[in-house]
């Protein structure tokens, strides 16, 4: 045996930097909190709302406050993000006599609060809140109501850039951009260059092998993906079928507006008008076929969401549910749609059902 230390070379795994975690082929988790900070301190800080427009001056002092988490995942080159925050910016204003010089009538400070923001609201703008400290008279609330009408838009627009650098990679973006494999055009590049001894690989074939791919290429739309869940149900088969066709049971079930139309080609609206659609095929305890999209996707992209209902003994309904064309990414940037649309049919519709009609075990 041989010692510590002394083995043969070709049998030992040795720690290789060069082949750590290849093109983030491996789950790794970025801690984000830091650099959220940071990031969100030089968006927001030193912002001049107002410069003398209208005799006031507004402007954005410091992020004084940041608290909660924040964290990027990569698996195999994708970005998933996830944070929720809350964070306070402080302002001051103030409120100029032009007819005295321009000498400060008023000088006043605020803050803005942002009470959460959080990757799961990605596609929508998160509250803002807007307080005045030293003045509460008419000239403090004409400087509070002047920031919110111009410095509030302002800030929703920082956020947003703080929420699609989130989404491609936050800390981690030059790290992914450095870490992508070759392209494909420079590998057919170099394959189509001369080999040794001067031949040439076949035309032909590499035309055939393109002409494949172009046609495997088009039977998945690039880009989208497709969601299959298969869930047991101790009920009818129709129960199920009617509480998903039902505006009122669903307001119940996911405490939130809805309205569904129980006729093809009629529209539905779900969760507050975050999800919208129509019906495209209905067919009473047995199947559901509808178009399908959530607000924050891309303009135009719809899914299609097909649910069928099977009763194999009195009391017992298997549902499968199959949507196909989700896209990856929202029109933000952000690449979680389809983690959160089938965590959304599972979580908030699925065992709803249950938990609120008593269709578990």
């Amino acid at each position: 045996m041989a010692k510590f230390g002394e083995g043969d070379k070709r049998w030992i795994v040795e720690e290789r930097v060069d082949g750590t975690n290849v093109h983030n082929w491996h789950w790794a988790e970025r801690n984000c909190i830091e650099w959220s900070r940071s990031f969100l301190s030089s968006l927001l800080s030193g912002l001049t709302i107002l410069d003398g427009e209208g005799g006031l001056a507004i402007r954005t002092k410091a992020l004084d406050k940041l608290e909660g988490e924040a964290y990027v995942n990569i698996r195999k080159g994708k970005v998933i993000p996830g944070y929720e925050l809350s964070l306070s910016l402080s302002w001051e204003g103030e409120a100029r006599d032009s007819t005295a010089g321009g000498d400060p009538l008023v000088n006043v400070s605020g803050s803005v609060e942002v009470p959460y923001l959080a990757d799961e609201n990605a596609g929508e703008d998160p509250e803002v809140r807007i307080t005045i400290r030293d003045d509460d008279g008419p000239v403090g609330r004409r400087i509070k109501d002047a920031f919110i009408a111009k410095g509030k838009p302002v800030v929703l627009e920082k956020l947003r850039a703080y929420v699609q650098a989130m989404a491609k990679g936050g800390p981690a973006m030059d790290e992914l951009e450095t870490k992508k494999p070759p392209s494909v055009v420079g590998k057919n590049q170099s394959a189509a260059s001369p080999a040794a001894g001067g031949k040439t690989a076949p035309t032909a074939s590499v035309a055939g092998n393109a002409a494949v791919a172009t046609k495997e290429k088009k039977k998945t739309k690039e880009g989208f993906k497709n969601i299959s869940l298969t869930e047991k149900f101790y009920c009818r088969a129709r129960d199920i079928y009617e509480i998903l066709m039902d505006e009122n049971r669903w307001k119940g079930f996911t405490q939130s507006n809805s309205r569904i139309s129980k006729e093809v080609g009629g529209q539905f609206s779900l969760f507050d008008g975050s999800i919208t659609g129509v019906n495209e095929e209905l067919q009473e305890a047995k199947l559901i076929v509808q178009k399908w999209r959530f607000g924050s996707w891309p303009e135009g992209v719809h899914s299609t969401v097909r649910l069928t209902f099977d009763e194999p003994e009195q009391g017992v309904t298997i549902v499968k549910l199959t949507q196909t064309n989700v896209p990856e990414e929202d029109k933000y940037g952000n690449a979680t749609v389809v983690e959160n649309t089938e965590r959304g049919w599972r979580d908030l519709i699925f065992h709803k059902i249950r938990a609120v009609f008593g269709f578990g075990m």
